[in-house]
């Protein structure tokens, strides 16, 4: 049995424990308590014992696309995307994967449900041991495309599947997939994640036809006349399975259609604000009864997988938005990207949360060099005052995937950032 232990250990679901400990056997954890009880272990000083974080919206193929089009309108800057994503191969696909595994477990991060536009995440996260649901990306009007594209790329990841690397699929958007290719998409009975109302250009669009979308029509379906949480509900393809990122422009009669139909929601509150999206109703979300997660999107729009900053502006734009200091507090953020994230991806019974009977999924955070010490309250400290840099440990099933001093990835930062070059060298960012 291992014993960790630190100045605080925080469950999420229960109070903070002082001077705790968590003792992990075989990858899961067989008691959280007073390190008085468990014993001190391997001791972290000045550090905080959280759940690991359950990031429910990445890319992880996009790692290295920060700045690619920074304040472009949203249809330009999905347009240039589009254009240098088409440049690279699958080598470089998975070398950039596993750069972004590698960033979220430097972050604290030890769960993704990442959307792939090639597979190559499953490549990622299976290299380096992070816990993931890939969500294979489809596009199209026909239903053709699942054995077109979807078929062959869970064929050459099906090596990658394990107990720790589960497959979905992602009918990528209503404006790019049909609802003929939705409802294909959901009779697989796979967990399904989606991006839906994230932008007043995609309403329009979907309303319309109209807009700035030319740089990627070849990718367009025909709109469907109403916007896409209506539509979706119309075809009978909502549902608890169904994952859908941002719900930035959604009114509340949508909001309600989310809820009855039990829909989870990924909440990226950088990439919306940074795309000028909007700002989420995070408030009537949650008031709703939807399972709402904080997740991080790609760092082609964020331009980081740091969780804690994606906490601080989930906390910023909720007080903003509702003008009340309290619409969001340090605690109800966290639970939001550790149980929120598990909710989300419909495995809360298995993390996101310190529990006896949970996957040993731990992030040790260090505050020796913030203002939070000596210590107030804990939960505060880890997310106003938390880093990656901060991050000393992360622990899926028990295992050390990343430690801070630790194993270097020269070789692996490398190949990502030859892949990088080659993206900046095939496409024109002013085109």
């Amino acid at each position: 049995m291992k014993v960790l232990s630190a100045n605080w250990v925080v469950p999420v679901e229960g109070p903070p424990i002082r001077d705790g400990a968590v003792a992990i056997e075989d990858g899961t954890i067989v008691a959280v308590g007073p390190a008085a009880q468990l014993g001190a272990g391997e001791r972290y000083r000045d550090a905080v014992i959280l759940p690991g974080f359950v990031n429910a919206h990445s890319h992880l193929e996009y790692a290295v696309y920060a700045g690619f089009g920074d304040g472009l309108p949203f249809s330009d800057w999905i347009g240039l995307h589009v254009q240098r994503k088409r440049q690279i191969d699958l080598k470089d696909a998975e070398a950039i994967a596993r750069f972004g595994a590698l960033e979220c477990l430097r972050s604290g991060i030890t769960t993704v449900g990442d959307c792939s536009f090639s597979g190559a995440a499953a490549t990622g996260c299976a290299d380096l041991g992070l816990r993931a649901t890939i969500y294979l990306e489809v596009f199209g009007e026909t239903p053709d495309v699942l054995s077109d594209r979807f078929d062959p790329m869970l064929e050459r990841i099906s090596d990658t599947l394990s107990d720790t690397i589960r497959v979905g699929v992602s009918p990528h958007a209503p404006y790019t997939c049909s609802l003929a290719l939705y409802d294909a998409c959901a009779a697989l009975g796979m967990p399904t994640a989606t991006h839906l109302a994230e932008s007043e250009a995609e309403t329009n669009f979907l309303q319309t036809g109209s807009g700035a979308w030319e740089a990627f029509a070849d990718m367009l379906v025909e709109p469907p006349g109403t916007t896409g949480v209506r539509a979706l509900a119309e075809e009978g393809v909502l549902g608890p399975n169904l994952l859908a990122a941002h719900c930035v422009q959604v009114d509340e009669e949508e909001i309600a259609l989310l809820a009855e139909h039990d829909v989870a929601v990924a909440h990226c509150p950088r990439s919306n604000a940074l795309l000028g999206c909007g700002i989420a109703p995070l408030t009537a979300l949650r008031a709703a009864g939807i399972r709402v997660c904080i997740a991080t999107d790609s760092p082609a729009s964020t331009p980081s997988f740091d969780m804690f900053d994606e906490m601080r502006a989930a906390i910023s734009g909720a007080r903003a938005r509702e003008r009340r200091p309290d619409a969001l507090t340090a605690a109800d953020a966290l639970e939001l990207a550790t149980l929120g994230g598990a909710r989300a991806l419909g495995l809360a019974n298995e993390l996101g949360s310190l529990l006896p009977g949970k996957s040993a999924d731990l992030t040790v955070l260090s505050l020796a060099e913030t203002s939070f010490i000596p210590w107030e309250d804990p939960v505060t400290a880890a997310v106003l005052g938390g880093s990656p840099q901060h991050v000393v440990a992360t622990l899926v099933s028990g295992e050390t995937r990343y430690e801070k001093g630790g194993k270097t990835w020269l070789e692996l930062i490398d190949a990502a950032h030859s892949a990088r070059g080659r993206l900046l060298s095939h496409a024109n960012p002013t085109s």
